[in-house]
């Protein structure tokens, strides 16, 4: 019911009344004057009632009367009237009848009771009901009023205070709400002022109205009140707190702020008194420091005071999320505050409340993002959102390390705002964790780390800060904060942080990408988006990631609540997400980082993470704030659920894997099966956690590459709890999934999650290498997956994966490893091939030459295994895509033939089959470009040395191929000249040339020279069997197909095929090891002629050679008209003589016998007709005759005429009717003398010495002699076509040549098959060939021309030279060879390991001494046999065998040489008298001279065992010698020079006196002395001496000389003979040794003197003979002085010497007188 119904002011009058009629029976007998009033009041009541209608507006007029009574009433003091006063007085106001006045009167009366202190409470309700009924009470009064409250407020009791305090909140409520209503009345007048935008500097309270100024006043005075200052307007306040008039403050700004964000007055007051107020009371809690308190602060508090620091943060609270927009400076300000009070310095109470009035900011993400927008983004401003953050986190590390007594610990901090850095550093030590219950397990949700363990506690529903320590309003004292309580708080306010921004931010991206869609749908409309609004996020998220990480990841750590841990685990992923979402990468990573270690065990190795760690250290420090991630403890109490093997290079014992790593584990699938999207690089992260934790709980792949759990045995140390075992079968099957979403993510996505899983899989390559432990295949078998399940787009992935798996994977040591590579990569080829592509493969080329590709790229691959695989795949796509390969073919040829001789023969095999399957079956479907391709394929498989099986039947395919393409080469040509048309185009326009092998000839021509190559590569195959299989094959298709090949490409045939192979085979033959093989492979044993690389190689060659040269023989008419036949025929011969110089016999013998065959066909055989066995010796098979007579089925032949009329005409042509131009007798006598340089390149250097060296190296090569034989054989028929133009030099060339041939020896172990036994002689083959050349030559001078003739004494000069070996053999080189000719050492020599055995020369010196003769005696008139000296040549030649004799390795040669001599002399002396005048010959003498002085006296003695006849046959030679000088020398001493007669006398002297030898038995000494040699000398001196035909007196004198010469020596023998006889008479002898001395001494006097003896009884008998005129006076002198020494040798002892000596001294009896006839005085 109101208050204005007539039923409630029925009520009201009637209640009046009452109240009257009471207070005037109370008042009767002590207030009289009261009773008076109240009566008289009754009486007003009862008038007004009865006159006026509106009687409530009528008692509001007169209330001031009306009220009188009661208000006297007050004033008794008695208590009982009192209370009665006041409750009517309350009851009139309730019914709001009470005026201005009225209203004023009560006041000032009830400020009286106050004084007075009565009815307290009364008083309170009275001033309450006045106040709330009506807006009567204004200004003064109303500040009366509420000073009354405030005076009650601090009264002594306590219900009145408390009472007053509600009192005095209710009130000040009232007045604003007045203010509100008073706006509201006003609103829609226009003069309202605006509401206040930004600052402004107007006091002035005039414009306000009243309530309004109320208001103002009021708000102004608390503000005055609380700073401690005297108010303006509540008058009369005695007393004042600040905790109330903070309290009241922050009421008045939470419940009505628009009152200060409409009116600037408000609002000035907010930013001119309530924030520096604020400030300056947060002064003591900022400056207080660990107990000290600063005495600078004015505020009469100064140490932090609980209760006002508490009100203090409320109305920043307030302040904050109300009036942010208005105080952008205040705030920062605050919030700094804020930041600074959560330090770790500050008392734990101030942090509680500081840590809620965080909380309270973090669940308002818009307010947080003002302050980023306002001071983060701003350029000189505190990055206040960050530090607030950065805070949190830095106080939740801090709680983790400070003691839980309270007192914070004793850290130094540098920064002003934050005790991270100190908190790391005391985390970094250990921390001083002593509280705590640490150690027990409780099932209470709690943070533990490194021994601090803190409870957590359920502090607000999530997302509303409701506060505890805020709203202890009634505390004075700091409360004491339970344990956990903070952080309790702050981890409230890190989740609802990250929900709030997060969510925020969502949303937003939300609508955004909404509105694109919109956009996209309907482009007219243009929707303008926010400018600016991503920078505000990203800013946010930059600002706040690193406190977040820090604290989420240090808290992640510390969790022991499964609940606490995923909340944890969802903030990270949520941040993660978002920053992928924003394209923020290092913070993304950073948190993705922070889930993958909290998935590992603790301090696992993973590189990944802690680079990325490293990395993020350095952001953590952005802008000089530094924050850091505590390293992870170990010993946080959790439940342990595996144990297994780390994955690591080294074996590190075991990890453990704990509940909380497998929850992380599912939190990270999540983030990738959700958010893959955006996770971008960190794949990476992602996949490496994935894979370790995969590898710890023993997960191995399986078909397509999904994981399964691996058997138990795995690993003995991988132990796996019954609650992860159930578990493992779900991770598996999230994993899966995880990869079989890749085909959801977009491109750029997928990119970089095969980049990932690329990255991680090298990681698993590096850690495989080097030992045998199982790899992790992890990396590998999700990339097969992930390729498998994005079939339809594969081009974009192929490239990257399949190039990861090809060099990375497939190649690694660790065969598990490669396995699983080639499984991957084989599988998605055949997927590739197998998937329903669109286009279809066949019309999208590309695509399928770039699923192929991989396939070859295998080839590279070295392990065995991988090729295996591969092949297998090859012969699985043959036999399912064979025939629809089209332009694949070359790279799956290319497949087959990448075969390497390492693979190991079960390859080669395997490839082999699909070879020959090709061949059998696929040729014909190819596309001709492949033909050439599978030549080389099948080429590799003859080059592969594994199988030679294969090699063999390789180089038949090459055959059946060859036998394909001349089958079918109609349409082969026909195909390859289109393509090839086609490719000349596009080259064309390229501007290139075409690029192909062997270009300018035909295409089809050119596929038959790619067959010769290959076959050309194997014909120098290392193996014997395959090199002799291919040439045969080679020589073979030539022949049979060489039909097919048009001219020009002949050119190609010789130049590339045949010469290039010839180069080849020589280098090869000459380059080829000389060690001996053992066996050729299980029991084969090896011929001696093969038992090396190098007898091996001989044989190719010496085939080689042979067929090239056969070829030049049967196509000789085709190449001729080649136009370069004649380089051709040079390089031939060059060929030939390389081969004719190798070190091996077998081949330079086989390549003379070739220089022979080419020599031969050189001259055209003379028959007309040329049958078909004429082409057989041409080495044309018969079987080409018939098929080619007609133009067969391969390309129609351009030439009409067949092979065999070109022959038959050809050879025709040529034979019948040769053109005599001088032309073609220029060019074949240009032929000739190339054959002859060639000859005599190959002789020089066939014969020259080694040089250098002594005997004891052995030399490099010697010739042997069957080769040296062909080789001067070949000279006598080429001569025939050179001699016109053989010249002297030519001449002197072969003289070398023969010279050094013979003069080679022969290598002992061949020796007893060349040399003849030693006792015959016989000359060597060689020998006769060499003579013969010679003879070829002599017969062709002696016929020839005279200017020929001048060629004999250069034949001579030869013959000579040949002649000096009988004694001097000939020296090759510096060898040391053994004489087998010498006969003594004979039989030593033989069968010591001597090397070289020099031939027995005596032979081949002595016929050529007979040559020398003979040819002498046809040829000794010749001019220049005369010029030349020969004569004179051939002597001093003689005078070597002549002066050794007996030292002559054969006896044979010097009787040889004394009668050739004579022969020579009997035909030359004639010649040489006949030419005296001329001089020629004068040098000839001495020669001839000394020639029979080193015969006639040889230094050499005879042998020992020479038999009496033998020496006295020797004996008549010297006669016989000495009887030529008698005939046919001196009786023409006219003629000859005088030194030279002079010469010849004294040597008859020296025989005739001195021929003794010394060495005689007695019985022979008379035989010995070679008397019969020394009388014929004696005699001829003396026939000489005394001859009466002294036509000169030269002569004479000579004769006079020789005589007295002779008889001065005989004086001197005998007298020393008689001395000597004297003194031996004297003396005895001493011993026995030295009579035998003197014995043999004795022997050789006795000899002697008897010699002498003799010879003076045959000078006696010869000038008894002579006539006296003869004989000079002194020489009758001298002879007569002899015989008085002859007297005195009378007393010798030796019998001989005296019967001699009677011989002797006989004669003188007739010189006893004068003789008759007279003398002239000695004169002549």
């Amino acid at each position: 019911m109101s208050t204005s119904s007539p039923e409630a002011v029925k009520k009201l009058l009637e209640n009046m009344q009452t109240d009257l009629r009471s207070l005037s029976m109370e008042c009767k007998k002590k207030f009289p004057p009261v009773k008076e009033a109240a009566e008289s009041g009754i009486v007003k009541i009862k008038t007004i009632a009865a006159r006026n209608s509106d009687i409530l507006a009528t008692l509001k007029e007169n209330s001031s009367e009306v009220v009188q009574p009661f208000l006297m009433g007050c004033g008794t003091k008695e208590p009982k009237i009192t209370q009665l006063c006041l409750a009517a007085i309350q009851r009139l106001m309730s019914h709001e009848v009470v005026s201005e006045a009225a209203a004023g009167n009560i006041i000032n009366m009830l400020w009286q009771l106050m004084e007075n202190g009565l009815e307290e409470l009364k008083l309170l309700q009275t001033v309450l009901v006045l106040l709330t009924t009506n807006t009567v009470v204004h200004d003064q009064v109303l500040s009366k009023a509420i000073v009354l409250c405030f005076r009650l407020h601090f009264t002594k009791d306590n219900i009145t205070n408390n009472t007053a305090a509600a009192t005095v909140r209710q009130v000040v409520t009232v007045v604003f709400e007045r203010m509100v209503a008073e706006d509201e009345r006003f609103k829609d007048i226009v003069d309202q002022p605006p509401p206040v935008q930004g600052n402004t500097n107007r006091r002035s309270v005039s414009t306000l109205r009243p309530s309004a100024k109320d208001a103002y006043m009021l708000f102004q005075d608390l503000c005055q009140l609380v700073n401690a200052d005297a108010p303006y307007w509540l008058v009369g306040m005695t007393e004042m707190t600040r905790t109330f008039g903070l309290e009241l403050l922050e009421s008045v700004l939470n419940d009505f702020p628009r009152v200060f964000l409409q009116h600037q007055e408000f609002s000035f007051l907010l930013k001119e008194r309530v924030c520096p107020l604020v400030i300056k009371l947060f002064s003591p809690n900022i400056k207080f420091r660990q107990g000290n308190s600063s005495a600078a602060s004015p505020a009469p508090v100064e140490k932090p005071y609980f209760p006002i620091c508490m009100r203090l943060l409320r109305v920043v609270s307030v302040l904050i999320k109300h009036f942010y927009s208005l105080l952008v400076t205040e705030c920062e300000i605050f919030l700094s505050l804020l930041v600074k009070f959560l330090d770790g310095e500050k008392p734990q109470w101030l942090r509680a409340v500081a840590v809620e009035s965080v909380h309270r900011l973090c669940v308002q993400p818009h307010l947080l993002r003002s302050f980023c927008l306002s001071y983060d983004m701003k350029q000189h401003s505190t990055k206040v959102f960050r530090d607030i953050v950065n805070a949190l986190g830095s106080f939740i590390q801090s709680l983790f390390i400070v003691l839980n007594t309270g007192n914070p610990a004793a850290t130094n901090t540098s920064t002003g705002g934050s005790g991270a850095q100190g908190a790391a550093q005391g985390a970094a030590q250990g921390g001083p964790g002593a509280g705590g219950q640490g150690g027990s397990l409780t099932t209470q949700a709690a943070f533990e780390y490194r021994g601090t363990w803190i409870p957590l506690m359920t502090v607000s529903v999530q997302g509303s800060a409701k506060a505890t320590y805020l709203e202890m309003l009634d505390k004075v004292e700091p409360p004491s904060i339970p344990e956990g309580y903070a952080m309790s708080v702050a981890f409230s306010a890190l989740l609802d942080l990250v929900r709030g921004i997060t969510s925020m931010i969502e949303r937003a991206l939300a609508k955004e990408e909404e509105e694109a869609v919109h956009r996209e749908a309907n482009p007219d409309q243009n929707t303008q988006l926010e400018p600016g609004a991503h920078l505000v996020w990203e800013e946010m998220v930059s600002a706040c990631w690193c406190g977040l990480l820090a604290a989420l990841s240090l808290l992640l750590d510390a969790s022991t609540d499964e609940t606490a841990t995923e909340s944890i685990l969802k903030a990270e992923l949520t941040v993660a997400a978002l920053c992928g979402r924003l394209g923020l990468v290092t913070p993304r990573d950073a948190f993705i980082t922070a889930i993958c270690k909290a998935s590992l065990p603790p301090h696992y190795a993973l590189t990944v993470l802690s680079s990325n760690t490293a990395n993020l250290n350095k952001a953590y420090s952005i802008q000089g704030q530094s924050v850091q991630i505590i390293s992870s403890s170990s010993e946080s109490h959790q439940q342990v659920v595996a144990v297994g093997q780390p994955l690591s290079v080294q074996p590190q014992g075991t990890v453990v894997l704990t509940a909380k790593n497998i929850q992380c584990m599912r939190t990270l699938l999540n983030l990738a099966h959700c958010h893959g999207v955006v996770l971008g690089t960190s794949w990476q992260l992602v996949l490496a956690t994935l894979q370790h934790l995969v590898w710890i709980l023993g997960l191995k792949p399986g078909v397509g590459g999904a994981l399964k759990p691996g058997r138990a045995v795995e690993g003995p140390s991988t132990v796996l709890t019954t609650a992860v075992m159930t578990d493992l079968p779900v991770i598996s099957n999230i994993l899966s999934r995880l990869f079989e979403s890749s085909q959801y993510l977009d491109d750029v996505s997928l990119h970089h999650l095969i980049n990932a899983l690329c990255s991680l899989s090298l990681e698993a390559v590096e850690m495989a290498y080097g030992n045998n432990k199982e790899p992790s295949l992890f990396a590998v078998a999700k990339l097969l997956e992930t390729g498998l399940v994005n079939m339809n787009r594969i081009e974009i992935l192929w490239r990257p994966l399949t190039g990861h798996l090809l060099e990375k994977v497939c190649q690694h040591p660790n065969a598990r490893m490669r396995e699983w590579g080639a499984e991957a990569v084989t599988s998605l080829i055949k997927a590739g091939l197998a998937y329903k592509h669109n286009p279809p493969l066949a019309q999208n080329q590309r695509l399928q030459l770039l699923l192929l590709n991989p396939l070859k790229e295998l080839s590279n691959v070295l392990h065995a295994d991988i090729r295996q695989k591969q092949l297998e795949s090859v012969l699985q796509i043959l036999q399912s895509q064979g025939d629809s390969l089209g332009p694949g073919w070359p790279l799956v040829l290319g497949v087959i033939g990448a075969i390497r001789n390492d693979q190991g023969e079960s390859l080669i095999r395997t490839a082999f089959q699909c070879l020959q399957l090709v061949v059998t079956d696929f040729l014909p479907t190819m596309p001709c470009a492949g033909l050439q391709i599978v030549v080389d394929v099948a080429g590799s498989f003859g080059l592969q040395n594994q199988e030679l099986n294969i090699s063999l039947t390789s180089i038949g395919l090459l055959w059946n191929i060859s036998d394909y393409f001349f089958q079918r080469g109609e349409a082969i040509t026909q195909e390859l000249e289109r393509e090839e048309a086609a490719l000349q185009k596009q080259a064309q326009e390229k501007g290139e040339p075409l690029n192909r092998p062997f270009h300018p000839a035909p295409p089809f021509d050119c596929l038959w020279l790619c067959l010769y190559a290959k076959l050309g590569q194997l014909c120098v195959d290392p193996r014997p069997a395959v090199r002799k299989s291919a040439g045969q094959t080679m020589f073979s298709t030539i022949a049979a197909h060489g039909t097919l090949l048009q001219q020009p490409t002949w050119h190609i045939v010789v130049w590339k095929v045949l010469f290039h192979l010839l180069d080849c085979v020589r280098k090869s033959s000459t380059t080829a090891d000389k060690e001996k093989i053992e066996s050729g492979g299980g029991n084969i044993l090896i011929h001696h002629s093969r038992d090396t690389a190098e007898k091996q190689w001989a044989e190719t060659w010496v085939l080689t050679l042979a067929g090239v040269a056969r070829i030049f023989n049967t196509r000789r008419y085709l190449l001729q008209q080649l136009g370069d036949y004649f380089k051709a025929w040079e390089v031939l011969l060059d060929h030939i003589q390389s081969a004719a110089l190798s070190k091996n016999s077998e081949v330079s013998l086989a390549a003379l016998k070739s220089f022979q065959e080419i020599l031969q066909i050189a001259t055209p055989v003379k028959d007309s007709a040329m049958p078909t066995d004429a082409l057989a010796a041409m080495g044309v098979p018969p079987v080409l005759i018939d098929p080619l007579s007609a133009p067969g089925p391969g390309r129609p032949l351009l030439r009409s005429d067949s092979m065999l009329e070109r022959l038959t005409s050809y050879n025709g042509a040529e034979l019948q009717a040769p053109p005599p131009g001088e032309e073609s007798a220029l060019e074949d006598a240009a032929l000739w003398w190339s054959a002859w340089n060639t000859w005599y390149r190959t002789g020089t250097d066939s014969t020259r010495p080694p040089s250098g060296g002594t005997g004891t190296d052995r030399p490099s090569f010697v010739p042997s002699q069957p080769f040296l034989t062909a080789l001067v054989q070949i000279f006598p028929a080429l001569y025939q076509h050179i001699k016109t133009g053989f010249s002297m030099e030519d001449l002197r060339k072969l003289g070398v040549i023969l010279h050094g041939a013979v003069s080679i020896p022969i290598s002992s172990d061949a020796s007893p098959f060349i040399l003849p036994s030693y006792t015959e002689a016989v000359l060597t083959s060689l020998q006769e060939a060499v003579l013969t050349a010679l003879d070829v030559l002599q017969k062709a001078i002696c016929v020839g021309p005279e200017n020929l003739q001048v060629m004999y004494p250069a034949i001579f000069e030869q013959l000579l030279l040949f002649v000096e070996f009988s004694c001097k053999p000939p020296q090759y080189g510096k060898m040391e060879t053994k004489h087998v000719a010498n006969a003594k050492y004979n039989q030593i020599q033989l069968f010591t390991p001597a090397e070289w055995v020099a031939l027995n020369y005596v032979p081949f010196a002595e016929r050529s001494l007979e040559v020398v003769v003979d040819l002498y005696h046809k040829t000794a008139c010749h001019k220049a046999v005369i010029n030349e000296k020969v004569l004179q040549n051939i002597i001093k030649t003689l005078r070597m065998p002549l002066g050794l004799k007996y030292g002559c390795p054969s006896e044979s040669t010097w009787k040889l040489a004394v009668s050739s001599l004579l022969k020579v002399l009997s035909t030359g002396l004639p010649v040489a008298r006949q030419h005296a005048s001329s001089r020629k010959f004068d040098t000839m003498w001495p020669e001839l001279a000394n020639a029979f002085k080193d015969f006639l006296f040889t230094k050499s003695t005879p042998p020992d065992n020479v038999s009496i006849q033998e020496f006295q046959k020797n004996e008549a030679i010297d006669v016989e010698v000495v009887q030529l000088i008698s005939t046919e020398i001196l009786p023409f001493a006219i003629f000859i020079p005088k030194d030279f007669v002079g010469q010849i006398m004294a040597m008859l002297n020296k025989g005739s006196i001195h021929s003794q030898s010394s060495s005689f038995t007695e019985a022979e000494v008379d035989v010995r002395m070679r008397e019969e040699f020394s009388k014929v000398c004696f005699e001829t001196l003396l026939q000489f001496s005394f001859s009466n035909k002294v036509s000169t007196p030269q002569e004479g004198y000579i004769s006079r000389m020789a005589l007295s010469v002779l008889l001065k020596r005989s004086q001197d023998v005998l007298r020393r003979y008689v001395d000597d006889e004297r003194l031996s008479g004297r003396c005895p002898l001493p011993s026995g040794q030295r009579m035998k001395l003197d014995c043999q001494l004795l022997r050789q006097q006795v000899t002697e003197i008897i010699f002498v003896l003799k010879a003076i009884s045959t000078l006696m008998d010869s000038l008894k003979k002579t006539q006296p005129e003869n004989v000079d006076g002194t020489t009758w002198a001298q002879v007569i002085a002899l015989y008085p020494t002859l007297v005195e040798c009378i007393t010798c002892s030796s019998s001989e010497v005296s019967s001699a000596l009677k011989e002797a001294m006989g004669p003188f009896k007739d010189f006893m007188q004068p003789p008759v006839s007279r003398v002239q005085n000695g004169e002549s």
